[in-house]
């Protein structure tokens, strides 16, 4: 006979006292504006977190030709990357002054030492091997992100369920030769002309696309507003961990997790209602 569960109380279900441990302050006088600082960074590792469990989900789903349930899921991880722009304007009630108060403190820390980030970027489909760098002295981290970067992306999932449903979508394949692998981005796109002509015929793909394709999207505001914050605290100052700042984030703003889903619309037309596509021939 089971035992009867011991009943939880809200502190205890959500490890209440051991989050509330984790702020430590490392200024002296402690500064009012780390508290902030810390929290909204530990709650963006806290969202990051949930991220990675439902783009996971989505490719599980995927991989089950649930559709639905992918499509439900990753307008969550939208939903999420809204709350993360927000939080932007939060951290932007600090003033320029009062962070550089601790600033100092988090050298050599920085941002780029976010793990789960760049999970996120991978999974995404964005995977640069030299984002490893600034995890050298991290085994955890490195292990990790060497996992996630061998492992199929949200993408990959995404076009191979196309091909299951009889879209001539292309895998991308590293070991491909330039001219092989534009090919194949070429077949996605066309894949994509087709879905974006024939929306009502293909309601599923059609909403699972336009999610991904808003998942890109709000993480380039994400970006942009970001840069714009950390411009309005410091300037051009150097970053904490040694990058160039303001310019190195500048060179992210035209990174695409799914760069046929942009490419599509290019050769969007009023001849592809009626069959047309531009890789045809």
């Amino acid at each position: 006979m089971a035992m009867p569960r011991k009943a939880v109380s809200y502190t205890d279900y959500l490890k209440v006292n051991e989050l509330l441990g984790l702020q430590q302050r490392l200024s002296e006088p402690r500064h009012h504006d780390e508290m902030l600082f810390i929290i909204i960074h530990q709650v963006y590792e806290l969202w990051f977190r949930e991220m990675i469990h439902e783009a996971e989900a989505v490719m599980g789903a995927l991989g089950s030709g649930k559709v639905r349930r992918a499509t439900r899921l990753y307008r969550r991880m939208i939903e999420i990357q809204r709350v993360l722009l927000q939080q932007i304007a939060v951290l932007e009630t600090m003033t320029p002054v009062d962070f550089n108060e601790f600033r100092d403190l988090l050298n050599p820390a920085s941002g780029f030492q976010s793990m789960q980030f760049r999970e996120i970027e991978f999974s995404s489909g964005a995977k640069d091997r030299s984002a490893l760098n600034s995890f050298h002295d991290d085994e955890f981290a490195t292990e990790r992100l060497e996992a996630r970067f061998a492992s199929p992306s949200i993408g990959d999932a995404f076009y191979g369920y196309l091909r299951r449903c009889g879209f001539d979508a292309p895998a991308d394949d590293v070991s491909h030769s330039d001219e092989e692998r534009r090919k194949s981005y070429g077949g996605r796109t066309q894949a994509i002309l087709e879905i974006l002509t024939h929306f009502e015929e293909r309601h599923e793909e059609f909403q699972l696309a336009e999610s991904l394709i808003e998942h890109d999207e709000c993480f380039s505001l994400w970006r942009t507003h970001h840069i714009l914050m950390v411009e309005r605290m410091v300037g051009h100052k150097r970053g904490t961990g040694g990058s160039e700042g303001v310019g190195y984030l500048r060179t992210t703003l035209d990174k695409k997790f799914f760069p046929e889903l942009w490419e599509a619309r290019t050769y969007l037309d009023r001849k592809h209602g009626e069959g047309g596509c531009p890789f045809a021939g």
